[in-house]
Formats: C-alpha cells, structure tokens, sequence
C-alpha cells in the first residue's frame, strides 16, 4: 500500500533521513521504533509531504506522492496523527472531530461520529468541553478520532503513547488494535514505546541514525536479544501493561 524507496531528508542543511527504505502492506499494523532522533518523526512527516524529500519516493498504492503538498496527501486518504497531538484547545471536542471532516461529505459525519464514539466512549460526554481541558489521554483520542473522521485507508500514528500512564497506553493501543482488525486499517506506527509497539505490530523494523538496521514480525523482534538489550532492558511490561 506504502512504499518509501532509498527516501533521503532533513531540516537546512541537516540529513535527518539516510536512504530509508519501508513498505506497508494494507490491512496490517507496521511500526518502526528507535530511539529519540533516530529520524522516525521526520520519515513519517516525509511521507505527508512536509519536509520534501531530498531524494528517493514515496508511493502509496501504486502513485507517487513524493512531490505532492500536504493537503493532497490527505485527500488520497492518508490520515496523520502528529506527534504531540496538536488539537485546537480552545474548540470544543465536537467542533475538533468537525474539523477532521473537512473533505469528506458531511452527510457521513453523524455516522462517523457514532462510530469514533464507539472507540472512545470517553469522549461522548465531553462532547461541549473544550480541548485543552481534557487530559492527556483523552486528548490523544481525540486526536485519532478525528483522524478517523476523515474516513481515511492508511491511519499514521506518531509516538501515541508519549507523556502518557501505562495503563492509558495499554488501553490505547488495544483500540488501535481494534480499529486495525475491525475496519481493516492500515497503520503505520511511530513509537518510543518498543514493548507496547512491537507486541501490536504484524511487522517492524528498528530505526538507528536515519537508517533502517533491523526488520522481522512485532514478535521476531520482541525475541530478538540485540532488540531487547538496546530498547527493551529495564523496560519489562509492569503488571498493568503486561497481556
């Protein structure tokens, strides 16, 4: 559904991105996990179009979006949920899943609406309260849910579970699984969090300096010793975060 072949990017005249190669296959949960300034936010932001690629492409089912701006990416049906989540505060959570509708036809939106509300139930009685008041875990869901206003096939994620509690992290993921299963979504993950991300992904890959180093299944990986010594040690699933 995605390729990304031989992508070089960056900021000024910094490379931020060294000849990443990464495909994602529609219907699965793809993660790349590294540490902070590996370049995952960037590789991700490539793909949305903002920075441009420096070199390489991007495809995303069969067509070349290396050059397109951002708001025709979105169009293509490419959802992006940004690292920090970046809601509007000051509008209601309402108004903020409105605003995810903005190109789709608004006779879906009660629908749509509904069915948000069925992931984050959390959300249905916050509906007249303002963004910005909403905690963090609430105000990453809106942040998806209003991703998925859009109606969108491929569902970007980047750093979900930043600044959260285990235990909202835990539940947030096992809703991104249920969207992935029940709506057969694809995602592509972005995440710090390598337990939480490789226990959810089908596949993954480790990201180290702007290059690609390790790839296999969410499970290959989570085995892996060399996976385990650099992200995992210290970082054993507690009791609330353990399946």
């Amino acid at each position: 559904m995605l390729k990304v072949r031989g992508l070089h990017s960056g900021y000024g005249r910094i490379e931020a991105l060294h000849g990443v190669d990464v495909d994602v296959e529609a219907g699965e949960i793809m993660t790349v996990v590294g540490a902070n300034g590996a370049g995952k936010t960037t590789l991700l932001m490539t793909v949305c179009g903002h920075p441009r690629a420096w070199s390489g492409e991007v495809l995303f089912e069969g067509r070349d979006i290396t050059g397109l701006p951002m708001f025709e990416i979105g169009r293509l049906g490419i959802a992006h949920v940004p690292e920090g989540r970046h809601i509007f505060p000051r509008m209601t959570v309402l108004e903020n899943l409105q605003m995810g509708g903005y190109a789709v036809d608004p006779r879906h939106f009660d629908a749509d609406l509904q069915r948000v509300l069925a992931y984050f139930p959390q959300l249905g009685n916050r509906l007249s309260q303002r963004g910005g008041t909403l905690s963090g875990g609430e105000q990453q869901m809106l942040a998806i849910g209003r991703a998925l206003i859009s109606r969108p096939r491929m569902l970007l994620l980047d750093e979900p579970s930043l600044g959260l509690a285990p235990l909202v992290v835990r539940q947030l993921f096992d809703i991104i699984a249920d969207i992935n299963r029940d709506e057969r979504m694809t995602v592509f993950l972005i995440e710090q969090n390598a337990f939480q991300a490789l226990r959810l992904a089908h596949r993954a890959c480790i990201m180290v300096n702007g290059r690609i180093t390790t790839r296999g299944t969410g499970a290959e990986l989570l085995a892996d010793p060399a996976v385990q010594a650099a992200y995992l040690e210290g970082a054993a699933p507690s009791a609330e975060e353990a399946p």
